[in-house]
C-alpha cells in the first residue's frame, strides 16, 4: 500500500524541480515506489570539493532533496513540508561517476516527518547516510 497522498511520478517530479538547485546539480528522480523515492546525482565539477572528491554538501543536497520531495508527496493538500534538520555521515569518498540516493520514512506524523536517506556509489558502496526531519505546514 502506498504512503503517497499526492499524485507523483518520475517525470512530474523531475519537471517540478526544473530551474532549482536540484536541476543545477543534475539530480534526477529515477524511481518512486510505494514507500520510497530514489534519485541520482553525477559526481563531477559541479559536485566536487577542491580535492576532487564528492563534496559533503552535495551529498547533503541530494539527501535533503530526496527527503523533501518524498515528504511533500506524503501529505495531503494543501499541506506541505519544509526541512527542520538534517544530519549526515560521510562514509566513503567518490571521485567520479553517479551516486544514487534512496529515501524511506522513519516517521510520518501529523506535524513532523523523519526520513532516512542512504547514498551509494555505482558499486553499491555506502557513501553517505543522512536523516532529515521536516515540519508539516498546514495552510
Amino acid at each position: 500500500m502506498s504512503i503517497w497522498k499526492k499524485p507523483a511520478d518520475v517525470q512530474s517530479m523531475n519537471e517540478f524541480c526544473r530551474n532549482t538547485m536540484v536541476d543545477h546539480l543534475d539530480i534526477n528522480i529515477t524511481d518512486i515506489g510505494a514507500d520510497y523515492i530514489k534519485g541520482t546525482m553525477p559526481v563531477d565539477q559541479r559536485t566536487h570539493q577542491p580535492m576532487g572528491l564528492l563534496h559533503g554538501g552535495a551529498s547533503v543536497a541530494l539527501a535533503e532533496s530526496l527527503g523533501s520531495i518524498a515528504a511533500n508527496i506524503a501529505v495531503a493538500p494543501p499541506a506541505y513540508c519544509v526541512g527542520l534538520e538534517i544530519k549526515a555521515n560521510h562514509i566513503h569518498s567518490v571521485t567520479s561517476g553517479l551516486v544514487t540516493g534512496l529515501a524511506r520514512p522513519v516517521h510520518i506524523g501529523r506535524t513532523t516527518h523523519v526520513w532516512d536517506i542512504t547514498i551509494v556509489d555505482e558499486n553499491e558502496k555506502t557513501v553517505c547516510v543522512a536523516r532529515l526531519t521536516t515540519a508539516v505546514i498546514n495552510r
